[in-house]
């Protein structure tokens, strides 16, 4: 198959949830199938001759990503209908791009990746006459009105939060719309979860929603050899400008943390990603938190965890921090919402728990554990890293893909 992939980021290097999952989808179909690339460049950002996406795909182009002001994004607000996340990367010349790309080539799909380039995909799906190639997949990321709703929900517990709760309503209700307006388009629609799916079924969709998750590069992320001696310290991985990620470490570290070290005194906590968003300052002079910023490689913090932690309250989709500490055999308390869609269970893959009483005491039982006969933190490991292995290796996943493309695509 010709299939043109539309990305909002340059997929290498994978950095982060999107660029990972892009990376390893266009790699994983590139095996077999024909690969051409648009995708957007971030301020300073370039295409080297050594990215392995030119060897890859056939062609790629890249266009810079526009800029907004914040006026401009008050404005848009409150006199559009189209929500943030529509007009983030609005360009003539992306779109430009991708009308003579398809119109100079015979694709068989184009494949349009997150909500952030759905005004692109509209414009070839408008194109389509008596059901002509290409055929225009959908992969959503999120389900991003449900991840602003729950953003609105949490927001409005705290006062101080309110004008951000105000903004995410208004997301919300206008996603809502998007995000139906993008699946009557498409011909065929990729979630990343079952749970996502089916908040997108909501919506009243007519074409195939199909469930693709995110997946995990076993032969990268794998346990140490020799295990390191458990150490007192608790570990969070995320890109830390983005809300969910700031909402769960500020919700660890001023409700659960303080329970943690009334009994475990010694205990530190990592806050490890790029970007930390000026929120998380309250942190800095805590005493037992450490806020890395971007670091190189997060496998060593994985592989050396005494606990890693997912305290989400917020979000959807399926967490690439989850399956990347299972695959390191770290031993893992995460909140429900925080493995949602993944199928793990309590007390197997991991400890489950969703209180701040409860969720220390979570994370005292495997500290406790690793001081004495380390049985438990042992078996939590072992079991997630055959549970990714079983279900989330891109080699299994991408043949998923595969059947979606080619049944959109007769």
């Amino acid at each position: 198959m010709n299939i043109l992939v539309a990305t909002p980021q340059l997929p290498y290097p994978p950095r982060q949830g999107t660029t990972i999952r892009n990376y390893n989808l266009i790699r994983g179909l590139a095996q077999r199938h024909t690969i051409d690339l648009l995708t957007f460049l971030a301020p300073g950002e370039e295409l080297t001759a050594d990215n392995p996406l030119l060897t890859l795909c056939r062609r790629v182009a890249c266009v810079q990503q526009p800029t907004r002001t914040v006026r401009a994004r008050a404005l848009a607000t409150l006199t559009t209908l189209t929500p943030d996340m529509g007009l983030r990367l609005e360009s003539p010349t992306m779109h430009a791009l991708i009308t003579s790309w398809t119109q100079q080539r015979r694709y068989d799909a184009v494949q349009i990746e997150g909500i952030e380039l759905v005004q692109y995909g509209l414009a070839v799906a408008g194109r389509r006459r008596n059901h002509q190639r290409p055929a225009l997949i959908f992969d959503d990321h999120n389900c991003e009105y449900l991840l602003q709703e729950r953003n609105a929900f949490t927001d409005l517990r705290q006062p101080q939060r309110w004008p951000a709760a105000a903004y995410s309503v208004i997301q919300w209700r206008k996603l809502r719309r998007y995000e139906a307006a993008a699946m009557q388009g498409a011909d065929a629609v990729v979630a990343v979860s079952a749970a996502d799916c089916a908040a997108l079924q909501r919506l009243g969709a007519t074409a195939p929603i199909t469930v693709v998750p995110n997946g995990i590069d076993v032969t990268h992320y794998r346990p140490p050899t020799p295990a390191p001696p458990p150490a007192p310290t608790l570990v969070f991985t995320g890109k830390m400008d983005y809300r969910p990620n700031i909402d769960a470490v500020l919700w660890f570290a001023q409700q659960v943390l303080p329970r943690i070290l009334a009994q475990a005194p010694d205990v530190r906590f990592q806050i490890v990603g790029m970007n930390p968003h000026a929120r998380l300052d309250v942190l800095r002079n805590h005493p037992a938190i450490e806020i890395t910023g971007a670091v190189a490689d997060t496998r060593p913090y994985l592989q050396q965890a005494g606990v890693y932690v997912i305290p989400m309250r917020v979000g959807g989709g399926t967490r690439f921090k989850a399956l990347e500490a299972m695959a390191c055999a770290a031993p893992i308390v995460s909140t429900t919402l925080g493995v949602e869609g993944i199928g793990v269970r309590n007390g197997q893959e991991m400890l489950l728990a969703d209180t701040p009483e409860e969720f220390a005491i979570a994370v005292l039982r495997i500290l406790a554990d690793a001081a004495g006969s380390g049985v438990l933190r042992r078996q939590l490991g072992a079991q997630g890293r055959r549970f990714v292995e079983a279900h989330y290796a891109w080699e299994t996943i991408i043949p998923h893909l595969e059947n979606v493309l080619i049944a959109a695509s007769r």
